[in-house]
């Protein structure tokens, strides 16, 4: 563990400001061996998945033609469902982060790729690429952070309307591409603030809406009217398949921005000189990993890495298994905490924390069988008088 000078602490991590930028220099150089060692086998990687990828889901649609057959349907309908978690995930994801655009290979590019999402590429690209990976867990500016929806920190003050947000967060998870397309266009603020859109923001709603008419349209009237007389176990199939392609995203995007002991930041925390050590230390402090094998990694798009994927989100997404030891060696230098824990665990963690940040402050602690029912009482009040939770009585 690095040594603690006798300064000030005035970071994040209780660093001081040596510290850091010996951090960022150590994380700069393993990003660098990667750019220097990146080549034919990580461009083969690439182009080997997206040849499986459309070939799993060719094959599947093909199979679904006679859908109605139930072994034809199950079949047809995991092999969508993982042809759609590979193209979004694994693939998607990490092309339109630019981390194959060193190829210069037209077909997989971020500047030309589209996915089979809701989401258009250039919105997404923004919303995530620009605004989450620069403000990553920063209430108020991180969208990602709950979605711009849910409370995701104590010192949020606490509304009765955050009771509901377990089973808000659950119907965002069923249509979570959707989702995030309307938090992509900042929806919410403009319906919440009544805000009139702008002539710009007009336009961006309606390339949105032609990309989600084109996903409709193709999963759910082409495709069906192609298997002619099984065109409803065709349409359920593909409902199927995107639901359970929404489940499996959330579920991903939650276990890295989301479990417990992740931590948030007020803006007023933001320095607008923020050094590279700095930002590095956030995404460190502001991410969590899923343990698990490498098939659990591919399919969730090497988010797994979350971690390594917010501190070097440009690096090939096959190189965070291998520079993880390395990473999380840094982590222990500086005596900082690898959040890291199996697919379940990390689910439930979020879960937990998801439901805890929807009552007061505290009230989860406090509660137990015995004192259940004047717990409910108290929070019955609360909800009429939000600003305080009245004591047990």
């Amino acid at each position: 563990m690095t040594a603690v000078l006798e300064r000030p602490v005035t970071t994040p991590g209780g660093l001081t400001q040596e510290q850091v930028d010996l951090l960022g220099t150590e994380l700069d150089r393993i990003r660098q061996d990667v750019l220097d060692s990146r080549g034919a086998r990580d461009a083969a990687y690439i182009r080997r998945l997206v040849r499986v990828q459309r070939v799993l889901e060719l094959g599947s649609r093909v199979v679904l033609l006679g859908s109605r057959n139930r072994l034809a349907w199950v079949a047809g309908t995991a092999g969508l469902t993982l042809a759609k978690v590979l193209d979004n995930m694994e693939i998607g994801h990490n092309v339109l982060h630019g981390q194959w655009d060193w190829m210069r290979d037209p077909k997989i590019h971020s500047t030309t790729w589209e996915w089979d999402n809701a989401s258009t590429a250039d919105g997404w690209k923004h919303s995530h690429n620009e605004i989450h990976h620069t403000y990553t867990n920063i209430v108020g500016k991180d969208n990602d952070l709950g979605y711009g929806i849910m409370r995701v920190d104590e010192a949020q003050e606490w509304k009765p309307r955050y009771l509901v947000q377990p089973a808000w967060n659950f119907v965002t998870a069923c249509i979570f591409e959707y989702g995030i397309t309307m938090f992509d266009l900042d929806l919410g603020e403009h319906v919440r603030d009544k805000r009139t859109m702008s002539e710009e923001k007009k336009a961006e709603v309606k390339v949105a809406l032609a990309k989600m008419r084109r996903q409709l349209g193709k999963d759910f009237v082409v495709y069906p009217a192609l298997s002619g007389p099984a065109w409803r176990s065709t349409l359920a199939a593909n409902a199927t398949a995107n639901l359970l392609r929404n489940l499996w995203s959330h579920s991903v995007i939650m276990c890295g921005h989301f479990p417990e002991g992740v931590a948030t930041f007020e803006q007023e925390q933001l320095d607008e000189n923020e050094s590279r050590g700095h930002w590095y230390l956030r995404q460190m402090l502001g991410s969590a990993n899923i343990s698990g094998s490498r098939l659990l990694h591919t399919l969730t798009g090497n988010l797994s890495h979350q971690i390594e994927h917010h501190i070097f989100p440009d690096l090939p997404s096959n190189r965070y298994m291998e520079i993880a030891p390395r990473v999380r060696q840094v982590f222990a230098r500086f005596d900082l905490p690898y959040n890291s824990r199996p697919l379940v665990r990390q689910v439930a963690s979020a879960w937990h924390k998801v439901v805890r940040l929807s009552l007061p402050n505290g009230w989860m602690a406090e509660t137990n069988r015995r004192n259940l029912v004047p717990q409910l009482r108290r929070l019955a009040a609360a909800t009429r008088r939000p600003r305080a939770l009245p004591a047990v009585s």
